[in-house]
């Protein structure tokens, strides 16, 4: 079994910053993909950015130029500077992962979530 644990979240103001990470354990030999989704409350959710194991990046269009995602070395590690934080941007944040479970198949996971709070 795979288990993905994010950590970071907090109370934040506007303006501010906060830094979330997520590590991967479990049976896994590999990963194709990880990133990072956000739910607010009564809402979808919501894909915000994702990073492939050779570093290519990719944001939604709401967090670019605010948010960079990252990978450890290990390549079992995320992570997701938020800066110039909005209150819009409060929402619970999922870790997630593709992970090839046979040569033509892929299973997506995902983290237990952790809550980002902006207000004054």
């Amino acid at each position: 079994q795979v288990q993905l644990v994010e950590n970071g979240g907090g109370l934040v103001q506007p303006g501010g910053s906060l830094r979330l990470s997520c590590a991967a354990s479990g049976s896994i030999f590999s990963i194709n993909v990880m990133g990072w989704y956000r739910q607010a409350p009564g809402k979808q959710r919501e894909w915000v950015a994702d990073i492939t194991t050779s570093g290519s990046a990719n944001y939604a269009d709401s967090v670019k130029s605010r948010f960079t995602i990252s990978m450890g070395n290990a390549k079992n590690t995320v992570y997701l500077q938020m800066d110039s934080l909005k209150p819009e941007d409060t929402a619970v944040y999922y870790c997630s992962a593709r992970i090839p479970s046979n040569p033509w198949r892929t299973t997506n996971y995902w983290g237990q979530g952790t809550q980002v709070t902006v207000s004054s």
